[in-house]
Order: structure tokens, then sequence, then C-alpha cells
């Protein structure tokens, strides 16, 4: 029963007045992302916070500020893990990156927490929670704005779809009338298209183009008798 030897009452109460405070702000902060019904909700974003607090709170008493420190770098690292599980990939497009960074944003509330850091708690999370909110409409905004195709560093790609017997001369085709336009090309793939023919696809080597000059290379090559079809794309590097 050596428990009931170390049970101090003061310890007692600053741990349990540690986990409340992990266990309110958590709460603030998954709400928001259950209301936004997000992948990871109310529930995960408490726990995540009060389990954080909690291991924190056991270095704090085990073995003071040097404790907790040691913890609360294994929890950075432990809820990186928890976090890349609701970060989905498909094709170019990713999805929960947010609601990963809000959970490492718990952690640390809870961490904040454990360690009697109860006002940077606080602070945290109302960051926390502006980052969530107030900054949606900026970024909605941001979202809406049409794209400079003349400014945005990205990459330019002309499609040609022609068949396997004219492959090699189409080729020659499409990278002459993009070097001709000043365009020099960095590589030329090759994909045989389920329904038939074959496209090629020839990626700029520079960063911005101009989109008009763009449409008159493509009018270009529908023109041309071996090119079945034509077009081209953007797509930003970030």
């Amino acid at each position: 029963m050596a428990f009931i030897h170390s049970f101090q009452v003061g310890d007692f109460l600053d741990s349990l007045v540690s986990l409340f405070a992990a266990f309110v702000l958590g709460t603030l902060i998954g709400a928001e992302r259950q209301y936004r019904q997000r992948g990871g909700g109310l529930r995960t974003h408490v726990l995540v916070a009060v389990g954080a607090a909690t291991f924190v709170d056991i270095g704090m008493h085990l073995n003071g500020n040097a404790g907790a420190t040691q913890i609360i770098a294994y929890v950075v690292s432990g809820v990186g893990f928890l976090g890349a599980g609701v970060i989905m990939k498909e094709g170019s497009n990713v999805w929960g990156l947010n609601t990963a960074a809000t959970l490492w944003c718990s952690a640390a509330v809870g961490a904040c927490a454990g360690a009697d850091l109860a006002f940077e708690a606080v602070a945290l999370t109302c960051f926390v929670l502006a980052g969530n909110t107030l900054l949606r409409p900026l970024v909605n905004a941001i979202n809406r704005r049409p794209l400079d195709q003349a400014s945005t560093e990205a990459i330019y790609e002309v499609r040609v779809t022609t068949s396997a017997d004219d492959l090699d001369d189409a080729r020659e085709v499409l990278r002459s009338a993009l070097e001709d336009a000043d365009y020099p090309v960095r590589d030329i793939e090759v994909i045989e298209r389920e329904q038939g023919g074959t496209e090629l696809i020839a990626t700029l080597l520079g960063t911005t183009a101009d989109p008009q000059e763009l449409d008159a290379i493509v009018t270009l090559l529908e023109n041309h008798a071996l090119v079945q079809s034509a077009g081209w794309s953007l797509r930003t590097t970030d």
C-alpha cells in the first residue's frame, strides 16, 4: 500500500486542477472541430489534451521540471503519429492537415495545463480557436480570388493525343511547336489511353507562361494532321 503513504492532498488537488483545465480547454477546441464535422472531433481533442496533461503532470511529480521537459518531448513526437492517422491523401488532394495540426495544439494545451502553466494554456486555446474560426473568412476570400497565371509559380503541361503509329512524329511536332514559341520542354511523357490512342504530355521548363500564347499553340497543334486533340493545363507547385 505504498500509494497510501505517498498520497498528498496538495499534490492530488494540483493534479486535479491541471486535468480539469485540460479537459475544459480541450472541450472548447474539440467542440469547434465537432461542429464543423471534422475527423478529429470533441472526444478526440479532449482525450489528447487530458492525456498530455496527465503525462506531463506525472513527470512533474516524479522528477520536477526536468521530468516534465522529458515527457513533453515524447508527447510532441507521439501526437505526431496520432495526427498522421487523420490525414488522407487521394491523388494530389490532401485532407485532414488542419485537424492534425489542431490535435497537435490540443496536446500543447494539455502539456501547458499539466506543467501548471494555466494562463499559457488558456492563451493557446484562444489562439487555436481564432485560427480555426476568425481566419476562415480570410481563407475563403483567398480561395475565391482568381488565379494569376502570369505570376503564380506553377507547372504548365501541353497535351496531345495521337495514334500509336504516329507517336514519334507527333512528339517532334509537339516539341517543335513549343520551342518555336520560346517554351523549352523539360520532359515529354507518353501515356497509353484505355479508349485508344496515345497521349503525349509535355512539361514546360519555365514556371510562367502566357495563357493566350498557349491557346495559340494548342490551336496550331489541333490543325496538324498527326494530332487528334490538344490542350494545356496548369497546376501549382504548392
